[in-house]
């Protein structure tokens, strides 16, 4: 599968829910649980009893990582969800699952602009962190509490797993121009991005995997113009 840019990306996804009416919610589902597969692996094959944090933004790739956590959670992980953004903004998809995780008394805990500066502390006592901050629609450099967070994950010293793509790292040039996660894995949503192929981008991607989350290749290929 070649690799996508941002605007494919979102016409796939447009194009999931609107022609073939797959949806959103359906789409985030597939995503978070196979996020949670690829994060197992990554930990031995075996979560019970580890610690993983989740940092989750307020956008789609947060909802993604609200998956990810009930997911995680019924295969016996220890997971503390740290929300970067005020819960009541939370829309759509991402907040069916937010409130779902709460539900399910998952430890979701807010964190604020006065406790973002101390976040990497309680991330270092984790086995594994989970960037869900940003997605594939990040351009530029990351400005106040987003960039903040992205240094204190990087400065927890723990192994991290990005959702689709590491917070920071544009998706068309690859390029990083302010603070960027720099993960050992990222799970990328049906297929690469393009940013992924640029040289120096996997100091930030580390391994990259593709998650099939229920696009039918072909239609894949056709959004993306290689069909």
């Amino acid at each position: 599968m070649h690799s996508l840019t941002r605007d494919q990306s979102r016409a796939i996804d447009r194009y999931a829910m609107e022609t073939l009416g797959v949806p959103g919610v359906v789409l985030m589902e597939n995503a978070g649980r196979l996020c949670a597969d690829a994060l197992a692996e990554f930990l031995g094959g075996d979560v019970l009893g580890r610690k993983v944090a989740i940092c989750t933004g307020g956008g789609n790739n947060g909802g993604d990582g609200f998956v990810l956590a009930r997911h995680l959670s019924l295969r016996g992980a220890d997971v503390t969800v740290f929300l970067l953004s005020p819960a009541e903004k939370l829309s759509g998809d991402a907040e069916t699952n937010y409130r779902i995780a709460k539900n399910l008394q998952l430890d979701i805990r807010q964190v604020g602009p006065e406790e973002i500066g101390s976040l990497a502390e309680r991330l270092a006592a984790t086995d594994v962190v989970v960037d869900a901050v940003g997605g594939t629609g990040i351009k530029g450099a990351l400005r106040g509490d987003v960039a903040t967070a992205v240094e204190q994950i990087n400065a927890a010293g723990r192994p991290v797993v990005a959702v689709d793509i590491p917070t920071g790292l544009d998706c068309d040039t690859g390029a990083a121009v302010g603070p960027a996660v720099r993960a050992k894995l990222t799970v990328t949503m049906l297929a690469r991005k393009k940013g992924f192929d640029a040289p120096g981008s996997r100091e930030c991607t580390g391994e990259v995997r593709v998650a099939d989350i229920g696009i039918p290749a072909e239609a894949v290929a056709k959004m993306a113009g290689v069909a």
